[in-house]
């Protein structure tokens, strides 16, 4: 790995190409497929409307064909979409064409929905039919969307729902988005983006990052109005949706569509609260590594050596795709497409949303990576964990559209593991004791953000939602207020947060997207932990079983495609299994320091 001394990453070209997908938004294919789109729903109307209880085996097969076929084309023009505008949220004709998107795929929606309706309204003895072996392909399918019946309405009521969904939380959701994907903050004479600014606090320069914090800090209180205000609409927009729907709980719906027990929610949110020990031991080592006598919420990332790692991307790509063949040559294949076929997104470029993610879209296509690389070390691993996702997405395309995707949790088992794989390359490279320690402390922080940090926020949005529903409209100030309380008692006497922190809440965009989600990546966090352990006990054998797991999609429950892997998610005694091992990186970290004469 070489440190270079420039900022050039060499994934300034690095653009996707969506022609995959589509040639362009004027594309006549577009236009053509949305004509055949109306068609076929109109024949599939005809067809089933009114029959899906009485439906043979056969006829049911034949049914849920066309309907899967029918979504996938709809998908289709919708992902295509979203990947225009995510790359210039603030360019007006990328946004009316997701918006014209995004009215078609409600108009669709309302169109087929009666066909999941009439099998969640059919009788018990009908449902049975699920097991009939000439529905094999969607045996899951059929079984998971029945655990909705209890909480669906007419479909009358269904389709009011969604069409109101383009002026309601879809339309508030792209508001916020671009709100945030416009917000300048300006430090050193430049202004910055989002992801700009939030770089700076990984900064081996303190006074940089508290000026970071400080400056982010305001723009965050400059937008407080308008974040505070979505929080809001979105807070009642779920509760009345919950209400209506008869919902016993906030996070209820999440655990459904995780396909998850509430108690086995509950067994990992208390497990990791029941190990903030852990959070405050690491941070009291850090502390002691930088030199400290008191660490701040702007401190939280900070490098414990003084040089900046510049990873180039041409080196990036090689690290993580040789640490994917040196697991198993399967992965390293399918990683080298995302590279090979422009279907990865890097570049830094105005406008563009922040963060990093890798889109499914369809399996007639491929998935397709967006990052903004900066050239550290963290953004390697964040190349790892994307094209993570995108290897579990590619291999379960062969479950078709409606199971290749899984449940949230298990969507990270594959983006995990890869980033483990190439941390445990990056350290068998170096020799220098300082420079091993270093990364160490650097991949805790991050799994610590992932882990207990999610959860912390997951407590914000229990909070946040059980207040919104017995105390009504919360303001700026009551909403830092539980922010601060679900962050302190993290990390106790570890870390100081000052009051600047408390408005950090309001540029999480998973709280409103995707309510209930945070909770996921700790599960998924944990779970990887679990497997690389078993991994580097079994060697070469583990990795076609794994292979194999990743294949499965969302095409089985999550503990029966876990079981060949030796996890069971049933034991509730699995998650301290992963907290342990977190502690015993912590430990092993604090042995290193002392070896190097620092006093832990």
């Amino acid at each position: 790995m070489t440190i270079l001394e420039t900022t050039h990453t060499g994934a300034e070209d690095v653009r996707w190409d969506l022609s995959d997908l589509y040639p362009g938004m004027d594309a006549p294919e577009i236009e053509a497929d949305t004509k055949t789109i109306d068609a076929r729903l109109t024949a599939f109307d005809q067809a089933y409307r009114g029959k899906v209880a009485g439906l043979s085996a056969q006829a049911m097969l034949s049914a849920l064909e066309e309907y899967e076929a029918i979504q996938e084309m709809v998908a289709r023009i919708g992902i295509f979409a979203h990947l225009t505008w995510v790359t210039d949220t603030t360019n007006p004709e990328n946004g009316k064409f997701l918006a014209k998107a995004q009215k078609q795929q409600v108009e669709y929606a309302q169109r087929m929905m009666f066909f999941q309706l009439e099998w969640r309204a059919a009788p018990e003895a009908t449902t049975k039919l699920a097991d009939d072996p000439i529905l094999k392909k969607y045996e899951h399918y059929l079984k998971v969307t029945r655990l909705l019946a209890p909480y669906t309405l007419s479909e009358k009521e269904e389709q009011i729902i969604t069409e109101l969904s383009l002026s309601g939380a879809s339309g508030w959701n792209r508001y916020y988005s671009e709100v945030m994907s416009r917000s300048k903050y300006e430090m050193d004479g430049q202004s910055l983006n989002q992801g700009q600014i939030l770089k700076y606090l990984y900064s081996v320069e303190r006074d940089q990052r508290q000026r970071a914090a400080d400056v982010f800090t305001k723009g965050l209180h400059d937008l407080s109005h308008t974040t505070t205000f979505v929080f809001n609409t979105l807070a009642v927009n779920k509760r009345s949706i919950d209400k209506m729907r008869g919902y016993p709980s906030w996070v209820a719906s999440r655990n459904l569509s995780n396909e998850l027990d509430d108690a086995d929610v509950d067994a990992l949110v208390g497990a990791v609260t029941s190990r903030y020990d852990i959070v405050q031991r690491y941070y009291r080592l850090h502390k002691k590594l930088l030199g400290y006598d008191q660490l701040y919420d702007y401190d939280r990332y900070a490098p414990v050596m003084n040089e900046d790692w510049h990873v180039h991307w041409d080196e990036a790509r090689e690290m993580v795709l040789s640490a994917f063949e040196k697991f198993d040559p399967r992965m390293s294949n399918i990683a080298t497409r995302f590279f090979e076929g422009h279907w990865i997104d890097a570049a830094l470029a105005p406008n563009k949303r922040s963060g990093a993610f890798s889109a499914g879209t369809v399996p007639s296509a491929h998935p397709y990576i967006l990052m903004n690389y900066t050239g550290t070390l963290r953004d390697v691993m964040t190349l790892a964990h994307e094209l993570g996702h995108g290897v579990h997405q590619y291999v379960s395309r062969e479950r078709g559209y409606l199971q290749a995707s899984t449940p949230l949790t298990t969507a990270e088992m594959a983006s995990t593991f890869c980033e483990m794989l190439v941390f445990d390359a990056v350290m068998a490279e170096l020799d220098d004791p300082r420079v091993r320690l270093a990364n160490r402390i650097e991949k805790i922080s991050d799994t610590f953000a992932t882990v207990f940090r999610q959860i912390a926020m997951n407590r914000f949005e229990d909070a946040m939602h059980t207040a919104c529903r017995t105390e009504g409209e919360l303001s700026k100030d009551r909403l830092s207020e539980l922010w601060m309380q679900t962050q302190r008692v993290m990390f106790g006497d570890s870390v100081t947060l000052r009051d600047e922190y408390s408005i950090w809440w309001s540029y999480v965009p998973h709280f409103l997207g995707t309510p209930g989600y945070v909770y996921a990546y700790a599960f998924g966090e944990l779970l990887v932990w679990a497997l690389y352990a078993r991994y580097q006990n079994e060697g070469s054998g583990f990795s076609g079983k794994y292979l194999e797991a990743l294949g499965k999609g969302g095409s089985q429950w999550p503990h029966e495609i876990l079981a060949p892997l030796g996890v069971n998610l049933k034991d509730p005694t699995f998650w301290h299994e992963g907290l342990s091992l977190i502690e015993n990186m912590v430990i092993e970290a604090e042995h290193e320091a002392e070896a190097l004469n620092y006093q832990v």
